[in-house]
């Protein structure tokens, strides 16, 4: 019952009620003369500095999700859900050269999205609609799962209720504060929230990993717990060390994640919104440090695991909610008002990266589909009220994915989302570095990775929940015709053949003399910095002004 629980959602509601007045104070926060551009409104003026980009882009990639799910794989699964670890301390060394690049070339066209990008690099409105439609397919299970870690917290709590509407009300006010103030303040309103946010799950988790092992006996007692679990578990591939079947997963995992990870519209939104290239190296430089919180976040499954933690029934009958394991083990570890506390940093951290996600949704969707195939004449203001109202919209959807889907869908959705949002990398990250992809190759490649990956998709079963199909990213490699019991990650083996196939078919292109389009950036773009001319649009190419002068002279 709530009232058991009442110093919790006392706490709780006190903390979420102080960042929801941040966010609609956020609208006066280095407020420009003028919020009717999607510059201000959604990219936060392109003023933030390293301070601010930190907590902005740390909020945004380390989200409510990751404090309850990855402790939860950990508790379920053993050594397999600590591929999150390493995939976040590889991707910056991978993105740091990429993101400078996409910062400087974004300064200088005024490019809000990757798609934007795209338009004028490879000339393909098509390609760039492609993108845009991708990335707003990726984000919307993501932001759905942000609710997946508010529900955990509510349910721990006691607020619950029988009926649908009882059970997700909670949720549903939750997530119409959060429009109302992103709506109003734009993407100020996540930056600011993010330091109330990353400070209170600092606090929470050094005093539970501090505080925790003591009560607990020890590190060697938190690890044997665990061992003797997984030695009691019939699913292979269990344990507190990873065995051969399970080793290909995971690092085919941790790679196609770390690939993932900045092809997200929200990710490349907090990049975008920096104020300079050396904003963007600092961070790239010191965002690891969170990788080292999300290690000691993991650890938090071992624990639950230690302290007899039971997780609460799951949505389907004969199921449980793992998600529910980390706010159950502060519940029964720690006094009330630091739970509350607690719940308070994992419903907060739902929120920062839920307004970022909506927000860069509504940019693709207003900036590549609205103003290109529905008002090309659009202004900025009508382009920043469209997205405004977009980004309702998609929290109106991510609420309907929690309220009429199993939980457990909407995490396999997000697994999805994974594959899909890899299959950009050619036109996006590659994009930023060559051009050697002809604009049809890349979409033929496109076609031919989302095609394979929801075939391999299809093919996967969930035994938890019993669903044939579409279970989770784990490809039995049996399928292919080996005589293995190992899985591979569907994203890796999707990419991989997507740029396979856009290579083969640049080369026929090119044979058959197939028209390119004309690259719409110079290579001094890739390196312009804060201070730099802008240049909206962009001059046309010399080859553009030799075509157009042979043209012959409209008929008066």
């Amino acid at each position: 019952m709530w009232r058991d629980h009442l110093t919790e959602i006392i706490v709780f509601t006190l903390l979420f009620l102080l960042v929801s007045a941040m966010g609609f104070v956020a609208a006066r926060w280095r407020a420009p003369k003028d919020m009717a551009h999607l510059d201000e409104w959604g990219l936060g003026g392109r003023s933030f500095g390293g301070w601010i980009t930190w907590f902005l882009v740390g909020g945004d990639l380390y989200t409510a999700y990751t404090f309850v799910a990855v402790p939860a794989l950990m508790f379920g699964a053993g050594a397999a859900g600590f591929f999150a670890v390493p995939y976040t301390v590889i991707i910056y060394p991978l993105v740091f050269l990429v993101l400078v690049r996409l910062w400087s070339v974004s300064h200088r066209h005024g490019f809000v999205t990757p798609a934007d990008f795209v338009r004028k690099r490879f000339d393909s409105p098509t390609l760039a609609l492609i993108i845009a439609i991708t990335g707003i397919m990726a984000t919307m299970p993501y932001i759905a799962l942000q609710l997946v870690g508010i529900e955990a917290v509510l349910k721990t709590m006691g607020v619950t209720g029988e009926s649908t509407l009882a059970r997700h009300l909670p949720i549903i006010i939750a997530f119409a504060i959060l429009a109302a103030y992103t709506y109003q303040s734009g993407l100020r309103a996540p930056a600011l929230i993010a330091f109330v946010k990353d400070t209170l799950i600092y606090i929470v988790i050094l005093v539970a990993v501090l505080y925790l092992p003591y009560k607990l006996g020890g590190w060697g007692e938190i690890f044997d717990a665990a061992d003797a679990k997984f030695d009691a578990s019939p699913a292979p591939g269990d344990g507190v060390l990873l065995n051969p079947n399970n080793q290909l997963q995971y690092i085919t995992l941790a790679l196609g994640s770390a690939l993932a990870l900045f092809l997200y519209p929200h990710s490349l939104t907090g990049v975008l919104a920096a104020k300079n290239r050396d904003v963007i190296k600092r961070n790239m430089s010191a965002l690891p440090a969170y990788s080292l919180l999300l290690g000691l976040i993991a650890l938090l499954g071992y624990m639950a695991i230690a302290a007899g933690v039971t997780p609460l029934p799951g949505a389907s009958e004969g199921t449980v909610d793992n998600n529910t394991v980390v706010p159950l083990l502060f519940e029964q570890q720690f006094p009330s008002w630091f739970a509350g506390v607690a719940f308070a940093a994992i419903g907060i951290g739902a929120l920062v990266p839920a307004a970022i996600m909506s927000i860069a949704a509504a940019n693709l969707f207003t900036r590549n589909i609205y103003k290109e195939y529905l008002r090309k004449d659009a202004s900025p203001a009508q382009e920043a009220n469209v997205s405004k109202i977009t980004s309702l919209v998609v929290k109106v959807g991510a609420v309907a994915c929690i309220v009429f889907l199993d939980p457990q869908f909407s995490i396999d959705l997000q697994l999805i989302g994974g594959v899909i949002i890899l299959q950009t990398l050619p036109a996006v990250a590659l994009g930023l570095y060559t051009r050697w992809f002809h604009r049809g190759a890349l979409i033929a490649g496109w076609a031919a990775g989302m095609g394979l990956g929801t075939w391999m998709l299809y093919q996967i079963p969930n035994p938890a929940t019993k669903r044939a199909h579409f279970g989770g990213s784990a490809f039995p490699l049996e399928k292919f015709g080996f005589d293995t019991p190992r899985t591979i990650y569907v994203g890796l083996v999707a990419v991989a053949v997507n740029l396979l196939v856009a290579a083969i078919v640049t080369l026929i292109l090119r044979a058959a003399k197939v028209t390119e389009g004309a690259d719409g950036t110079r290579t001094d773009d890739y390196f312009a910095d804060e201070g730099d001319p802008r240049v909206i649009p962009a001059p046309r190419e010399e080859a553009e002004i030799a075509a157009a002068a042979t043209e012959p002279a409209p008929k008066v």
